[in-house]
C-alpha cells in the first residue's frame, strides 16, 4: 500500500471512529473496511455493524462485523427485482416482567416483501415473535432482561427482524446469514461442553425382582428401602450399589444390631459410579 493510500485509509478510520462507530477499536473498524472493500460497499453508508458478542469458547467479549438490515435493503435494491415491502403488522400487546424489567411488547410482527419474477410479483411473508428475537443484555451472565434498545423500541426492533426474514426468503442469493439486529445480545459460540462421566448402569429386572423378594422377606417395605438407598424406586438403584444394598437387606433378615446394619452405607457410597 502506498503512503498516500495509507494516509487516506487512516483518515477514513478516524472519520468512522468519530462518527458512525464511536468508541470502536481500530482493529474492528479495519474489519469493517475490509468487509466493505470485499463486497463493494460504501462504509460511509454504514451497511455493516460492529456487534460486541460474548464468545463462549474464548470466555470473553469480542467484536464481530455483521450486516445490518440496511445492507439487506441495498442488496435487494441492487437486484433490480425488488418490489417493495408492506407495512409491519403487529400482533396483540403484552405487558410482562422479564428479568426484573416491566415492558410492553407486541406478540409478533408480520412483514411481506415483494419480488418481481418475470412478469409477476411474488410475495414472501415472514412472521417473527418478540420473545424469540429480543436481545438480552450482553456478556457472560445468563441475563433474560431485554437490553436498552429492545426496551425503548420493542416494535421497531421486531419489525427489523421480520423484514430481515422476509428479505432472506425473497432474496436468498444476496441476503445471507443473520443481521446485526437479530444477533445483538446473542452468544457467538457456546462454551465447550464439559466431559461427562461414564453412563450410569441400573440394576437388571432380575436384580429388581430379587431385591423385592428379599425386602418383602425382611419386612422392611419398599418405601423404607428406597429412603435408605436414596432412590425414588427400586429399579433406579445403580448396578454398582446392588451388592451393598443386598447386604443391608440380608442383615435386616438376620436381625443384627442397628450399628452393624448401618455399615452398609459406607460400602454403598464407595460403590457410587
Amino acid at each position: 500500500m502506498s503512503t498516500e493510500l495509507a494516509l487516506q485509509e487512516s483518515a477514513l478510520v478516524d472519520v468512522l471512529s468519530g462518527s458512525l462507530y464511536p468508541g470502536a477499536k481500530k482493529e474492528s473498524i479495519m474489519m469493517v473496511l475490509g468487509y466493505c472493500r470485499a463486497a463493494g460497499l460504501d462504509p460511509m453508508q454504514k451497511p455493516v455493524h460492529i456487534v460486541p458478542m460474548w464468545d463462549g469458547r474464548q470466555g470473553a467479549m469480542r467484536d464481530v462485523v455483521m450486516p445490518g438490515i440496511s445492507l439487506y435493503r441495498i442488496n435487494a435494491s441492487r437486484s433490480g427485482s425488488y418490489g417493495g415491502m408492506s407495512e409491519p403488522e403487529f400482533g396483540d400487546d403484552i405487558t410482562a416482567v422479564i428479568g426484573g424489567s416491566t415492558i410492553t411488547y407486541p406478540v409478533s410482527c408480520r412483514v411481506t416483501v415483494s419480488r418481481i419474477v418475470g412478469d409477476k410479483i411474488v410475495n414472501f411473508t415472514a412472521r417473527e415473535f418478540w420473545l424469540e428475537n429480543y436481545a438480552v443484555k450482553g456478556g457472560k451472565e445468563k441475563s433474560i432482561a431485554p437490553n436498552s434498545m429492545w426496551q425503548k423500541r420493542p416494535y421497531a426492533q421486531l419489525a427489523k427482524c421480520a423484514e430481515a426474514q422476509a428479505l432472506r426468503k425473497a432474496f436468498p442469493e444476496s441476503c445471507i446469514g443473520n443481521t446485526a439486529e437479530e444477533m445483538e445480545g446473542k452468544q457467538l459460540n457456546e462454551a465447550p461442553e464439559k466431559a461427562q462421566g461414564p453412563a450410569v448402569v441400573l440394576i437388571s429386572d432380575e436384580q429388581v425382582l430379587a431385591l423385592e423378594t428379599a425386602i418383602c422377606g425382611a419386612g422392611i417395605g419398599d418405601v423404607a428401602f428406597c429412603e435408605k438407598a436414596r432412590v425414588s424406586k427400586i429399579a433406579d438403584l445403580e448396578a454398582a450399589r446392588y451388592e451393598a444394598a443386598t447386604k443391608w437387606v440380608n442383615s435386616c433378615i438376620k436381625e443384627v444390631p442397628q450399628t452393624a446394619t448401618d455399615e452398609w452405607l459406607a460400602d454403598y457410597d464407595k460403590a457410587a459410579s
